[in-house]
C-alpha cells in the first residue's frame, strides 16, 4: 500500500517500562512496529554511528549503555518508508538526538521504581535479570538520563488503557492502522 501521509511515533522508556509489552499489543491491533531494541539496536558510537570494533567494545554495563545506538541512516530510511500509514519505534537509543527530531511525536512509558523492579525481577536472559542491570536502570529511572523530551504516559495502567492512551495521542482511536 501506498500513501502520501505518514506518520512515526517513538515509545521510550528505562528498561522494564513497558515498550516491549506496548509494541507486541500494537502488532496485535495491526500496527506496523521496529523493535528498536531488537532489529536497530548495536554497540556504536553514539557521535559517528560506526559501530564499535571488538578491542574498542567492554563488558562494562554503563559502556553496554552509554553505546547502544541505532543507526540514524536505518531509521530514516524506516521513517520515509511509504508502505505503512503508521509506523511505532519501540525501544531505546543512546543516539536519540541524531533523528528523534524526525518523529511526529515521542512518548515515554513511565512508572515508579517499584513497578520496574518487579517487571525486571521477573525477566530471564535480558537486560535487568541481574542486581548490577537493575542497579544501573534505577539510576537511569532515577535520573531520566538517556531519555528524550516527550510525552509522558503512565504505564502502571493495564497495557490495553496504555495503548489506548498512545492512539488516542495519534488520533488512531477506534481506527485501524
Amino acid at each position: 500500500m501506498s500513501t502520501s501521509f505518514r506518520r512515526n511515533y517513538l515509545i521510550e522508556g528505562v528498561s522494564g517500562s513497558g515498550k516491549t509489552a506496548v509494541a507486541t499489543e500494537l502488532e496485535r491491533r495491526g500496527f506496523h512496529v521496529v523493535h528498536g531494541d531488537r532489529v536497530l539496536a548495536y554497540q556504536g558510537d553514539p557521535e559517528t554511528g560506526e559501530p564499535l570494533p571488538p578491542e574498542r567494545r567492554s563488558d562494562d554495563l554503563w559502556f553496554l549503555n552509554d553505546h547502544h545506538i541505532w543507526n540514524p541512516d536505518e531509521v530514516r530510511r524506516l521513517i520515509a518508508d511509504r508502505s505503512h500509514p503508521v509506523t511505532f519505534f519501540c525501544g531505546g537509543s543512546r543516539n536519540h538526538q541524531k533523528f528523534v527530531h524526525l518523529f511526529d511525536a515521542v512518548f515515554i512509558l513511565e512508572a515508579d521504581w517499584t513497578t520496574i523492579e518487579r517487571r525486571l525481577e521477573s525477566r530471564v536472559d535480558e537486560w535487568g535479570a541481574h542486581p548490577e542491570e537493575r542497579a544501573l536502570t534505577r539510576e537511569l529511572h532515577r535520573t531520566g538520563r538517556d531519555q528524550p523530551p516527550g510525552i509522558r504516559i503512565d504505564a502502571t495502567r493495564p497495557l490495553d488503557e496504555v495503548v489506548e492512551d498512545i492512539l488516542g495521542r495519534c488520533g488512531l482511536l477506534g481506527g485501524s492502522p
